[in-house]
């Protein structure tokens, strides 16, 4: 097991470099320094002296990959690319525009994302896999029907009405819970009760038919057979052995979530006044703020990464057979 996790972690090394790679290309090689000076001074007939200055502050008057006129290790250290690229592996993302230190604002804001994004994910996997289980249990029944009309109305809706008119509602109408913002310690819970019901709801819809559909795939199979063969109730032949073996497929899905629990979810939090990491994430895109961007992309990758590897384990955990692949 320990020789399948070292092996899957060095796989990742290169993926990571190549991404970082790629970011630093699309920020600095397609974007230039210059264009973003003139973005940042928002002027139409910038004077080159301007952006000399902009880039002088910033660090962004340096050469991109190679500076020939540094000494020694200088070369490849008083660049661009080591300032603003290399530095991240270490957690060093630099300062946005406003002066802030970007890493103690990600670490500040990481808690309010994980307040909201980890209730959801926990209560709409655990809802979505039952009411999935459900469906496949009373197959080609008429509340399977109607389950199936309901999950494809329910993800045919855009997630903003959800939202909305939660907001509305619960909110406005019914005054049982802040329409937005964010408390401190115990208070909190009165800001989270509605986004995280409007996220598990929304969720629903295209969660529960990909789940229904991988049980009924299994629902078909030998080992189904045999184990009905024995004598075993439908309700354990469900929850012992096929939902088990369904696994694999659901974990697949689950992996693509896990960036978003310490990333929060931009529309959320924007619409809810989280101030978490999707909404740092919205406001650096409204101010033009590379830095910050670039940072996020660049924790939006390795969070990716590692949960590819969490799922290659998961996978091992639940097949022993992968690790020999």
């Amino acid at each position: 097991m320990l020789a399948y996790i070292v092996r899957r972690l060095l796989y990742a090394i290169p993926i990571l470099i190549g991404v970082n790679l790629l970011t630093f290309a699309l920020f600095f090689v397609v974007n230039t320094p210059d264009d973003m000076a003139r973005m940042q001074l928002g002027v139409k007939r910038v004077t080159p002296e301007a952006i000399q200055k902009w880039k002088a502050e910033r660090g962004y008057d340096k050469p991109l990959l190679w500076n020939s006129q540094a000494p020694g290790a200088g070369a490849l250290t008083d660049t661009i690319f080591f300032d603003k690229s290399a530095r991240m592996f270490v957690g060093d993302f630099g300062r946005a525009e406003d002066g802030r230190d970007i890493a103690l604002e990600i670490k500040g804001r990481m808690l309010p994302s994980l307040a909201v994004q980890l209730p959801n994910f926990i209560l709409g996997l655990f809802v979505t896999i039952i009411f999935a289980l459900t469906l496949a249990f009373f197959r080609a029944t008429a509340f399977d029907f109607w389950g199936v009309v309901l999950c494809v109305v329910m993800m045919s809706i855009s997630s903003l009405f959800y939202i909305i008119g939660g907001q509305y509602l619960v909110s406005k109408v019914w005054r049982l819970v802040p329409i937005s913002g964010f408390g401190e310690g115990l208070d909190a819970w009165r800001f989270l009760v509605l986004p995280v019901v409007v996220g598990v709801i929304s969720g629903i819809g295209s969660s529960t038919r990909l789940y229904r559909t991988i049980f009924l795939e299994e629902v078909g199979k030998d080992y189904i057979r045999t184990a009905r063969a024995k004598g075993l109730p439908e309700t354990v032949v469900f929850l012992r052995h096929l939902l088990r073996n369904a696994l694999i497929p659901i974990l697949t899905g689950v992996v693509v979530v896990i960036p978003s629990l310490f990333m929060g979810a931009l529309i959320t939090e924007s619409f809810f006044g989280i101030p978490g990491l999707g909404s740092y994430t919205i406001d650096a895109i409204k101010a033009q703020d590379f830095a910050v961007v670039r940072s996020m992309v660049f924790i939006g990758a390795v969070l990716y990464i590692i949960g590819l590897i969490l799922t290659d384990i998961s996978y091992s955990i639940a097949d022993p057979r992968i690790r020999l692949k």
